[in-house]
């Protein structure tokens, strides 16, 4: 039996209007999908107002703590890791798409972009010198989690004194135990530089066992000191290192803040009860700075706590993460 010409039409209209309303779902499904625009610093934002800086969790953006008590002020540049000392700030920010990407972005104290770096992996960690002179950040290249096992790292180095780019150190040579280590499965992350913009304190991993190593810029050396001890943090005034030591087997909880003092490598445990998967921040010579996993759903939160083990920790910003105190 053959449709009549009204049956057909029917057909045919009820067909569009479904092929209409598909179309309009994978376009609306694509745009909600699609990746934030990444906003420049506002031009009244910049690094010369003293305070803490950090990456506010509602916007992807820096913001600004002025004082204790005082309102956070938004309007810096979008970044998913964010650290600042001297005269520059490292803004690393994940590129749409596929495979990873992370873009390394120096930017100047009006926090507008001088230099533009890509490199493969997840932005993971930042870190400038204190006379800003050198930069480090680190990305995840596969994996996503220190605490899972199978993760790739790249760390790289930039002089802004000669233009330099080291894209990754993993080639440094490296001594354990006195003896020179090679081995295929090294990993370094987590850069943190002396005020002599040559010496560099970094996390390792190798066969299994992760070391805390001292490096030397300029003779290309490194050598390790100590293990368990990661994403360490060297104080002001250069004498101590803070650090995430891992004190459990428990992948939800593995690890306890610590300080390390290097003149005598004898080390104590921070006031913060909780695991730190974060490269703690210095705010001043007697106070760590660091991002937990936020409370009331948020992503994160930033505390800080005395270094030298006493005290409690204290909430510095709701929803935020990248610590970094700017004088």
């Amino acid at each position: 039996m053959k449709a009549g010409p009204l049956r057909l039409a029917a057909v045919v209209i009820a067909v569009l209007l479904l092929a209409g309303g598909s179309l309009g779902y994978v376009l609306h499904a694509r745009h909600r999908e699609r990746p934030p625009q990444q906003a420049a610093a506002d031009s009244s934002f910049t690094l010369d107002e003293p305070g803490l800086y950090f990456r506010d969790s509602a916007t992807g953006r820096v913001a600004r703590l002025p004082a204790r008590g005082a309102p956070r002020v938004t309007g810096g540049p979008s970044c998913d890791r964010f650290y600042a000392a001297g005269e520059r700030a490292l803004c690393l920010r994940k590129l749409p798409g596929l495979p990873a990407r992370t873009r390394a972005l120096v930017l100047d104290r009006r926090l507008r972009e001088v230099r533009g770096v890509t490199v493969p992996g997840i932005p993971n960690r930042a870190r400038v010198s204190a006379s800003g002179n050198l930069l480090s950040w680190t990305a995840f290249a596969v994996g996503d989690s220190y605490a899972t096992s199978g993760f790739s790292t790249r760390t790289s180095v930039l002089d802004l004194r000669t233009g330099y780019l080291i894209k990754s150190i993993e080639d440094i040579p490296l001594t354990i135990g006195g003896a020179r280590h090679h081995a295929p499965d090294v990993n370094y992350w987590g850069v943190t530089f002396a005020r002599d913009d040559n010496r560099f304190y970094a996390t390792v991993s190798t066969r299994g066992r992760t070391h805390l190593v001292e490096g030397d810029l300029r003779n290309w050396s490194a050598k390790a000191l100590r293990e368990n001890a990661e994403c360490p943090s060297l104080s002001p005034d250069n004498t101590r290192i803070a650090f995430k030591k891992k004190v459990s087997g428990d992948p939800r909880a593995p690890w306890r803040l610590y300080v390390l003092d290097l003149a005598g490598m004898r080390e104590h445990p921070l006031a913060e009860p909780h695991s730190v998967d974060d490269q703690a921040a210095w705010l001043d010579d007697s106070t760590v700075g660091y991002a937990l996993p936020g409370r009331d759903g948020r992503a994160s939160d930033i505390w800080s706590v005395p270094a030298d083990g006493t005290g409690e920790p204290r909430l510095l910003a709701p929803g935020g993460s990248s610590p970094v105190g700017v004088r």
